[in-house]
This record gives C-alpha cells, sequence and structure tokens, in this order.
C-alpha cells in the first residue's frame, strides 16, 4: 500500500502529536507514527508521569494549535523560580533567591502540566482533525529521498510518499540513523527519579529547584491533589543512589525525599508512583538532510533543568512551521531545510552546553566546589543586568 501527504512524522510522543496538530491546524496533510499507543490515563502501567513547564512562546504555540482551552485548568502557573543551595554540612538551605517574573513580564514564566494528560488532549485535537492521521502501533523502518520529495517505508510494509519528513522519533531515532546523520552523547551516570508528592504548605506558584550532591531536586506546581497541596518532584541522583531510592519502601523514601528537599513545602507524601529515567545530554551532528528535518529529541536531549527540554523542541517547531508558512510551495525542500539549521543550531548548541554546565556544577560533591556554586549563585543574583537575561532566557524569549 502508497500513500502520499505533504508531512510524514516518525514518533507520536508530545512533540510528534503537537507537530501533527499545528501543521494540520494550517492545512497541511499529515501522517504521524509511532511503534507505541499513548499512554493518556495517570494511574496505566507504563505512564508517564513526568510533567511539561511550557514557557510563553510555547503556550502561544499552543492557543494557535487549539489546545489551550482544554488544558488551562488543569495548568499550574510557574510564577517564581526559586534556587536553594543546600550543600552545606548538613542539607538545608544557606542561599535561597527567588527569581520572579513580573521583573520582567506580565505573566508566569510559565504553566506546568502532566504528560500524560498533555497526551489526552492532544489526541483529541488530534480525532477533530481531518487533516492528521495518527497511526499507533507503527513505526519508521527505511528512508529514500531525492531532490523532489521522500518516501519512507513502514513497519507494516506499506510506503508514504511526501514533501517532508519530520524525525521527532527520540534519542534512538530510526528516521536520523536512516539519514546517515551521527549524534555526540554525553553520560553522567547520573538518573531521574519522576514523581508526584503533596505536602502541607501551599507552593504558591513558586517552583523550587534545590542543589547539593548527585544533580538537583526541583518541585514544580501542580494543582491541589485530593484536596492538599501538590507538586512534581523530578530528583536527580547518581545512578547508584537513584537505583537505592527507587527501591526503598514508601514510608522510606518519604523520609529521605522530604530530607533532601530541605523540608521547604513540609513533610513530602507520595500522591504516584515513581519512575526512573536515564540522564543524558546529546546533539545530533546536523538538523538536516535532504527532505528530512531532526526536532526534540531526535536533535536534541538534555537534563530536565530549567523547564528547557520540551520548550526547545516547540522552538524548533515554531520555525519549522514559520518557513513552512512562508513558502508553502517550497515545504521540505534544501531552502528550507538550511533556514531552520541557521535559526536553530545557535540557540540549540547554546542552551545544551549550559545545561550540561549547570548539571556537573549541580552534581558537585567536593565541598570547596559546593561553596563556589554557593557563591556563583550569590554573584549572578546581585547584578540585574546578568540576572534579567537569565530570565529571558528562562521565559524562553531569547
Amino acid at each position: 500500500m502508497s500513500e502520499t501527504c505533504d508531512i510524514l512524522i516518525s514518533g507520536g510522543g508530545i512533540a510528534g502529536l503537537t507537530a501533527a496538530t499545528v501543521f494540520a491546524t494550517h492545512g497541511f496533510s499529515v501522517i504521524c507514527v509511532d511503534p507505541s499507543a499513548p499512554i493518556t490515563a495517570r494511574d496505566a502501567a507504563g505512564a508517564d508521569l513526568r510533567t511539561t513547564a511550557f514557557l510563553q512562546p510555547a503556550k502561544a504555540l499552543l492557543e494557535e494549535a487549539g489546545l489551550w482551552a482544554d488544558l488551562a485548568d488543569q495548568a499550574a502557573p510557574l510564577q517564581v523560580m526559586r534556587i536553594v543551595d543546600a550543600g552545606g554540612p548538613v542539607p538545608e538551605p544557606r542561599v535561597i533567591r527567588e527569581f520572579d517574573a513580573a521583573e520582567v513580564s506580565d505573566l508566569p514564566f510559565g504553566w506546568n502540566l502532566p504528560n500524560w494528560l498533555l497526551r489526552r488532549v492532544l489526541l483529541t485535537r488530534i480525532e477533530q482533525l481531518p487533516q492528521v492521521a495518527f497511526r499507533p502501533g507503527i513505526g519508521t523502518t527505511r528512508l529514500f529521498t531525492r531532490t523532489g520529495g521522500a518516501r519512507v517505508t513502514l513497519s507494516d510494509g506499506s510506503r508514504v510518499s511526501c514533501k517532508l519528513v519530520l524525525a521527532c522519533d527520540g534519542r534512538n531515532s530510526p528516521m536520523r540513523e536512516a539519514a546517515g546523520i551521527g549524534v555526540k552523547t554525553t553520560r553522567y551516570g547520573q538518573k531521574a527519579l519522576a514523581f508526584a508528592v503533596s505536602h502541607d504548605l501551599p507552593h504558591h506558584n513558586v517552583s523550587t529547584e534545590i542543589h547539593r550532591t548527585g544533580g538537583p531536586f526541583t518541585l514544580v506546581p501542580l494543582p491541589d491533589h485530593e484536596g492538599r497541596a501538590s507538586s512534581a518532584v523530578v530528583w536527580m541522583e547518581t545512578s547508584a543512589n537513584a537505583d537505592r531510592l527507587a527501591a526503598l519502601t514508601d514510608a522510606a523514601f518519604e523520609a529521605e525525599m522530604t530530607e533532601r528537599s530541605c523540608a521547604m513545602l513540609g513533610p513530602l507524601t507520595l500522591a504516584s508512583r515513581r519512575t526512573l529515567w536515564p540522564i543524558i545530554t546529546q546533539q545530533a551532528d546536523r538538523l538536516t538532510a535532504e527532505r528530512i528535518a531532526l526536532m526534540a529529541e531526535a536533535a536534541h536531549v538534555v537534563p530536565p533543568i530549567g523547564a528547557q527540554g520540551l520548550n526547545m523542541s516547540l522552538a524548533d517547531l515554531r520555525a519549522l512551521l514559520d518557513l513552512a508558512l512562508a513558502r508553502p510551495d517550497g515545504l521540505g525542500d534544501q531552502t528550507m531545510l538550511d533556514a531552520y539549521a541557521r535559526t536553530r543550531q545557535r540557540d540549540i548548541t547554546l542552551r545544551v552546553n549550559g545545561i550540561d554546565l549547570l548539571n556537573r556544577a549541580s552534581m558537585t560533591e567536593a565541598r570547596p566546589l559546593r561553596d563556589l556554586r554557593a557563591q556563583g549563585l550569590n554573584a549572578l543574583y546581585a547584578l540585574p543586568q546578568v540576572r534579567h537575561v537569565l530570565m529571558q532566557m528562562g521565559l524562553g524569549v531569547r
């Protein structure tokens, strides 16, 4: 069987489904495939319990695609980013610095949403769009391109001819490999525990990132859960310690996470199961090849620091959409792909390198280096111009 469309999207994660929705909303015909079916229930086996903080430009893209109205009621605004250094002899705050979005914007830094809910809303929206076909349970296997178009062979033996192949198929992207594009990968010997908690003290829409050793412990606001204040947690640790923590009983784990959080929101109670994710940095050698563009984790993977991961992916999508709308007849041609690479490469490299540096600083175990980290936080906060530039980057507007 053979089909045609404007865009074939390999990968039906949040980035791929968002890309399918956005392009279809603007009239492009899209086929999106993924070997796995999305899990859209919080308590279902295999559900993605991580959350995504959508920064201002990402929210605007969701509004444009008709998605935000179904997400707004369950989105927790992130008004303040609090950074805490707890690198002293005992786990307690010794430096606390808060970055308030009001200093640079009338809106919050972003809005936090659970990943499983995002998938549910995206699938509902896709069902409303006749221009897009989503096919879970089917992957991409082979890629053939020429100047005028591409042909992709799918895992069920069918073929799709298109103008543009969009690789949103993750850090082990089969379409990136088929296009002959290499990657540089950095491994830290880290894993992240992701889960939800409830707590006695309100979060007041403050996202709190606590640095000690092993990696940051980050509390990100969520709407109340069963009548109690709630937050999403990403706890980065060395792989060995993360595995140990994942194996603890709930009671023992709650005691350790409350201590690691410096009890800044009071005692923490698990409000979901724990999931474990490996931490790497990865960047593709290039963003394009003939008739194919890489975006999201096919192009770049970063540790979960500063809400940059999916927001970088949606910045990729924004650039591709703008180029496609400016020259619809040139969809997927070399002029468009070269422009995409120029638009995104510098920003991606800057953010990948910056997050790598922040992660290495957060992992520090030696006390003198932890003291130096605290001094650096104080120095950055004391310089208004530097602080404002960092906050604008945090908003995703620079």
